[in-house]
C-alpha cells in the first residue's frame, strides 16, 4: 500500500516552471472572467445612474429606491425634493432616486 502512494507521488513528469506558468495563466483567466462578468457591468451601471442623476430636472416623475413615486420640484447639490401628493413634499438624497416613473401611456392606460 505504501509503495503505491510513493509511486503516485513521483509520477509527475512535469517541471516546476510549467506548473508555475499554468497557475499564472489560471489566475489571469480567473481575473478576466471576474472583470467581464462582475466589475465591468457594475461600473457601467453606476456610470449610467450618475448620468441619470446629473440630468434630473424639475417636473420629472421619478421612483425612489424605497418605492415612493413623485415629481421633482427642487434639486439641490446632494438632495432632491419630491412632490408625492397635493400638499406633501419629501426631501431625499440624490442617490436614492432609482429611475423615471413609467408613464401611463407606456403602460397602455391612456386617458
Amino acid at each position: 500500500m505504501i509503495d503505491i502512494a510513493f509511486a503516485q507521488q513521483s509520477g509527475h513528469g512535469g517541471s516546476p516552471v510549467g506548473a508555475l506558468l499554468f497557475q499564472i495563466i489560471f489566475f489571469v483567466a480567473l481575473f478576466a472572467m471576474f472583470y467581464f462578468l462582475l466589475i465591468r457591468p457594475q461600473s457601467k451601471a453606476r456610470k449610467k445612474h450618475q448620468e441619470f442623476l446629473a440630468n434630473l430636472k424639475k417636473g420629472d416623475r421619478v421612483v425612489t429606491t424605497g418605492g415612493i413615486w413623485g415629481t421633482v420640484v427642487e434639486i439641490g447639490d446632494h438632495t432632491v425634493t419630491l412632490k408625492v401628493d397635493a400638499n406633501t413634499r419629501i426631501t431625499f438624497t440624490k442617490e436614492s432616486i432609482s429611475h423615471y416613473q413609467p408613464s401611463q401611456k407606456a403602460e397602455g392606460k391612456e386617458d
